[in-house]
């Protein structure tokens, strides 16, 4: 699976998610991410292995303590994918603006 479609896999879960926005406030423990969730440690894990899998995040090592840490590289690369399309239809919207102005009698607003 490629690196765009491994980071929108990820993304497609709540619960991912949850975690990624966690961990965007700084390191935290598996405990830590476990927390707010009703579900097993293991259960939590694999959620982590799919997150570790498509590069979101990374976990290191301290002694006792396994820190996870957010990677932003791969969110960066999916908000450019979104962004081309957010452009174009941004720029659609704003020809149909000005066409359904254009009937109206209106003068387009800039």
């Amino acid at each position: 699976m490629d690196r765009l479609s491994a980071t929108f896999h990820a993304l497609a879960d709540p619960t991912r998610r949850a975690i990624l926005s966690r961990l965007s406030k700084g390191p935290a423990s598996v405990n830590e991410l476990a927390a707010p969730f009703d579900m097993s440690l293991p259960a939590v894990s694999k959620h982590l292995k799919v997150l570790e899998r498509a590069q979101l995040i990374k976990r290191g090592r301290e002694a006792q303590w396994r820190p996870c840490e957010l990677k932003a590289e791969p969110l960066k690369e999916a908000d450019a994918w979104i962004e081309q399309y957010r452009a174009m239809w941004e720029a659609r919207f704003d020809r149909l603006d000005a066409y359904l102005m254009d009937l109206q009698g209106k003068k387009p607003r800039k």
